[in-house]
């Protein structure tokens, strides 16, 4: 990570709980290159800093926890740039999965594509009521292979989660919490107080025990790995695609994808 003061990521640690916000909310929080490297920069220092217990990862304003990857630097990527990218956001996902310390994803507004899969990521989940979430890849050319592919069926079951990614319709944080995607769902004014409820319980146990359980429940989600890299290697061929054109060239344009 460079040197330079992070500029859309906030780190703060207080009282044991370091708090990760992607702070892009011009984008929605929408995520590129600097984005990823600082948040994997952020969740390192989480986990080397004995002080936090726990780390919440959330997304400045009200709009958005995130919306994922920034479309118009997708809109850019050839084959080669896909690749950089893929090892890039395998880092990420690595980091956040990989701290010994219970994760809570505190989510506002929109939490879609790769916001979602930052989320999934993330131990627990708790979301204003506000909060609305989905996978709009496939009006993309697009597809969520890192992660959501992998983690949601294990979340929400097989035939929930191919209704989600391949129909690409929103969900409310009602919908979200009945189906398991996310743990609880609060009024939008409720929020922190409802996250740092969590943080204070998760801080009065054992951090050696929670690492331990940690690790052992994440085995499911991290023997799916391989399907993670293979899938990156597939998606690359996609970039210069016709459709992968199209998908992106409308979302910029605002207006419905021509797909056929």
């Amino acid at each position: 990570m460079s040197t330079d003061a992070p500029t859309d990521v906030r780190y703060e640690v207080r009282a044991g709980v370091a708090t990760v916000t992607i702070d892009r909310p011009d984008v929605m929080n929408a995520f590129r290159e600097r984005t990823m490297l600082e948040l994997i920069d952020a969740f390192d220092r989480a986990d080397a800093d004995p002080e936090v217990g726990v780390v919440v990862l959330t997304g400045a304003g009200d709009q958005a926890f995130s919306t994922g990857g920034d479309v118009a630097m997708e809109h850019a990527f050839d084959r080669h740039e896909g690749r950089r990218m893929a090892r890039i956001l395998i880092r990420l996902s690595e980091a956040v999965r990989g701290v010994g310390k219970p994760v809570i994803a505190k989510i506002r507004g929109w939490c879609v594509g790769g916001g979602n899969e930052l989320n999934l990521c993330c131990d627990l989940a708790i979301a204003g009521a506000s909060a609305r979430f989905a996978h709009t890849d496939s009006r993309l050319g697009n597809s969520p292979i890192w992660y959501a592919t992998q983690l949601l069926p294990l979340v929400v079951g097989e035939r929930r989660a191919k209704e989600i990614v391949l129909l690409g319709e929103p969900c409310s944080a009602t919908e979200a919490a009945a189906m398991g995607w996310i743990n609880r769902v609060v009024p939008d004014a409720e929020l922190d107080d409802a996250v740092a409820g969590w943080c204070e319980r998760l801080l009065g146990n054992s951090p050696q025990a929670m690492r331990l359980s940690k690790v052992s429940l994440n085995f499911a989600g991290d023997a799916l790995m391989p399907s993670v890299r293979h899938g990156f290697e597939a998606l690359t061929q996609t970039y210069e695609s016709p459709e992968f054109r199209e998908g992106t060239t409308a979302f910029l344009e605002r207006r419905p994808p021509r797909f056929r």
